[in-house]
């Protein structure tokens, strides 16, 4: 779900390497107000590729040698507080935006304990994660999507925490 701009006391705790983008109304940028995290450790990670069946969740080496746009942006869980984290795009357009929680410090993602979530907040079950999922509209500005966490929940595969 997106929403518009926030006010400037609400931009205050935005993070990551693009924060600049989504303060001040910059952009075109995402910030991304993660919620649902199973535990403050490791890193959080947004990356943001082409909204395209070929181009989703492709690897990022593949998509840099083909020209086409990806962008990542990783920052250590935060210990305490709200989480926002801010990811710039090339130019107002359809993306497609992916949130990890890598809790193992590790760069691969760990099916048994990382976590992963989309603007859409459908629960991701046992599949790979459909595209439609994923989609999000940047305007010139900065759009607020707010995305919860899920992790691996027994055999029903990915769901939010329990309570969240």
């Amino acid at each position: 779900m997106a929403v518009p701009a926030i006010d400037a006391s609400a931009r205050a705790g935005v993070i990551g390497s693009d924060a600049a983008a989504c303060i001040g109304g910059g952009g075109p940028a995402i910030r991304a107000n993660i919620t649902g995290l199973k535990d403050r450790i490791g890193e959080l990670k947004l990356e943001l590729y082409p909204a395209t069946e070929e181009d989703f969740l492709k690897d990022d080496r593949d998509l840099i040698r083909q020209g086409k746009f990806f962008r990542r942006v990783r920052v250590a869980t935060p210990q305490n507080g709200a989480v926002s984290v801010c990811i710039r795009a090339p130019r107002a357009g359809r993306y497609a935006l992916l949130f990890t929680h890598n809790r193992d410090g590790k760069n691969k993602f760990d099916f048994w304990s990382d976590g992963a979530g989309f603007p859409s907040n459908q629960k991701l079950g046992r599949s790979r994660p459909k595209l439609p999922q994923a989609v999000i509209n940047v305007p010139n500005g900065v759009v607020t999507t707010e995305i919860r966490a899920q992790y691996l929940r027994g055999l029903g595969g990915f769901a939010p925490m329990k309570g969240d």
